[in-house]
């Protein structure tokens, strides 16, 4: 017997709302699409089986981020991979609308590399928060609990980073 109508509406309106951030979050995680997309399916495959279980609606992001970051630390046990070894892969799509805007996304789409490029070069714990805050965009409190840690800890470790890519940046594009 199939799930309930109900199960099914749920589902697509939580995968509808929140793919994209999960998507954004794991492939500056693990650099590849595909493999990011089979994490994905994988997450949102699980969350299906047991979204009945989950009683409270705002547990649904922190389930998923826990489930995706879970995820992602076992592809990598998995592979017998260090986390800092790979760079982040860009996960905009590139639309240009016309010639007028095009110098506009090539500068974009420079920066964009270079801030990837340096976030590359900081710890894995630094630029895991940054990435769970600027592309997964969950709340210092989310973000604390997601990594079972304190939330001042995440608001010292991001102000951190953040300080560190400016510096590396400012200094990148005065050279």
């Amino acid at each position: 017997m199939g799930a309930p109508l109900e199960n099914i509406i749920d589902f697509t309106l939580t995968y509808n709302q929140y793919k994209r951030q999960l998507f954004n979050y794991t492939l500056k995680m693990v650099n590849d699409r595909l493999t990011c997309e089979d994490i994905i399916q994988n997450v949102f495959l699980k969350l299906f089986e047991n979204l009945k279980r989950i009683r409270n609606s705002e547990s649904i992001q922190f389930w998923l981020f826990s489930t995706v970051r879970n995820e992602v630390y076992s592809y990598y046990r998995r592979k017998k991979v260090r986390l800092d070894q790979f760079g982040a892969e860009d996960s905009d799509e590139i639309e240009i609308d016309s010639g007028e805007r095009l110098a506009l996304t090539i500068e974009q789409n420079e920066m964009r590399e270079l801030v990837n490029k340096e976030l590359n070069r900081i710890p894995i714990e630094q630029r895991e928060l940054f990435i769970l805050r600027e592309y997964g965009g969950l709340s210092y409190k989310e973000i604390a609990d997601v990594m079972n840690i304190d939330e001042e800890l995440v608001k010292s470790r991001l102000f951190k980073t953040r300080q560190k890519l400016i510096k590396r940046l400012s200094k990148i594009v005065t050279e």
